[in-house]
C-alpha cells in the first residue's frame, strides 16, 4: 500500500518542530556547557537560564504554530454546517452539487469562504466536484471535515437526492460541534485544577526555599560551631546543612517538571494531542521560573 502523501500543513509542522528542536537543543547544550565550565553570560545569565530558554523554544514554537492552525481550523468548522445547509437548499431547487458550490462561493462564510472559492474555481476549470472536495479535505484535514465530505462524496457518486444527504450531514456537523463544546467546558474544569495545583506547589516551594531551608542552614551552622567549641563527639543532633543548596536546586527542577507536565496534560485533556499542550507547558514553565527568580527562591 503506497504511503499517504503529507499535506502542506504536516510538512510545515515538521519543519517548525525540527527547527525548534535544533535551536532549543543548541541553547540547552550551551547551558549545560556553561554548567561544566562554571561560567555565566554577562555575569547575569546562568546556565539554568539558558536551559530554560532552550526548553521554552522547544515548547513554544511548535505549540504556538499548532494553536494558530487549530484556531483557523475551528473557525472553518464553525461555518461548515451553514455551508452544507445552503448547499442542501440549492439542491432542492434543482442545482447539482457542483453548481451549488459555485453559487455558494459568492456568500460569506468567514474563514471558510476562501476554501469554498478554491473549490468553486477548480470546478469552473473542469475539475470533478468529488476531486475538488477531496482536495478541500486534504487542506483542512480534520476528523469532522473528513467524515462529512466522505459522506457527501459517496452520496454524489451513488446519485439520487443529494440535498437530503447534505441536510442530514449539516445537522450532524452541528450536533458534533455542540458535543465538542460541552466536552471542552467539562475539560476546562480539570485544566483549572491542574493550574491551581501547580501554583499551590510553586507557593510551597517558594516558602521552603526562602524561609524554611535558609533557617535550617543557619541552625546547622550554629550546631556545628557549638560542637566545635566542646569536647563532646557523640552528639545525636546534627544538621547536614551542606546539602541544602542541592535540595533547593532539586525543588526548582521539580517546579520545572511540574509546569511542563501539567501544561502538556492540559493540552491532551483539551484537544487529545501532545502538541496541543506544548504552549500551556511553556506558559507554566516561564511563569513558574520567573516567579522563582523574582522571589529569590532559586
Amino acid at each position: 500500500m503506497p504511503e499517504k502523501e503529507k499535506t502542506a500543513h504536516e510538512k510545515k509542522a515538521e519543519l517548525v518542530t525540527y527547527a525548534s528542536m535544533g535551536a532549543g537543543g543548541a541553547i540547552m547544550a550551551l547551558g549545560i556547557g556553561m554548567y561544566f565550565m562554571n561560567m555565566t553570560l554577562g555575569g547575569m545569565v546562568t546556565y539554568l537560564d539558558m536551559v530554560i530558554i532552550g526548553l521554552s523554544i522547544l515548547l513554544a514554537v511548535p505549540g504556538i504554530y499548532d494553536m494558530m492552525y487549530n484556531r483557523r481550523i475551528k473557525k472553518i468548522e464553525e461555518r461548515l454546517p451553514d455551508f452544507l445547509r445552503d448547499l442542501a437548499e440549492a439542491g432542492r431547487f434543482g442545482m447539482t452539487l457542483a453548481e451549488a458550490i459555485v453559487v455558494a462561493s459568492s456568500g460569506r462564510y468567514g474563514a471558510l469562504t476562501d476554501e469554498i472559492k478554491r473549490m468553486a474555481a477548480k470546478i469552473q476549470w473542469g475539475v470533478p466536484v468529488n476531486e475538488a472536495l477531496e482536495d478541500f479535505t486534504q487542506r483542512v484535514n480534520t476528523p469532522l471535515v473528513n467524515r462529512m465530505v466522505a459522506i457527501i462524496v459517496k452520496a454524489n457518486e451513488a446519485g439520487g437526492n443529494v440535498a437530503d444527504v447534505l441536510g442530514m450531514v449539516a445537522h450532524s456537523a452541528r450536533e458534533t460541534q455542540l458535543m465538542e463544546k460541552e466536552r471542552a467546558i467539562e475539560m476546562s474544569t480539570y485544566g483549572f485544577v491542574l493550574v491551581t495545583s501547580f501554583f499551590v506547589f510553586l507557593a510551597t516551594i517558594i516558602i521552603l526555599n526562602t524561609s524554611f531551608l535558609p533557617q535550617m542552614a543557619k541552625a546547622g551552622k550554629a550546631v556545628e560551631e557549638s560542637l566545635a567549641k566542646t569536647t563532646m563527639t557523640n552528639i545525636p543532633v546534627k544538621i547536614s546543612y551542606q546539602s541544602i543548596p542541592t535540595i533547593k536546586f532539586m525543588f526548582v527542577i521539580s517546579v520545572i517538571m511540574h509546569g511542563v507536565g501539567d501544561g502538556i496534560m492540559m493540552g491532551i485533556l483539551k484537544d487529545g494531542k501532545l502538541k496541543g499542550g506544548m504552549f500551556y507547558g511553556f506558559a507554566l514553565l516561564i511563569s513558574g521560573y520567573l516567579i522563582l527568580r523574582m522571589t529569590g527562591a532559586m
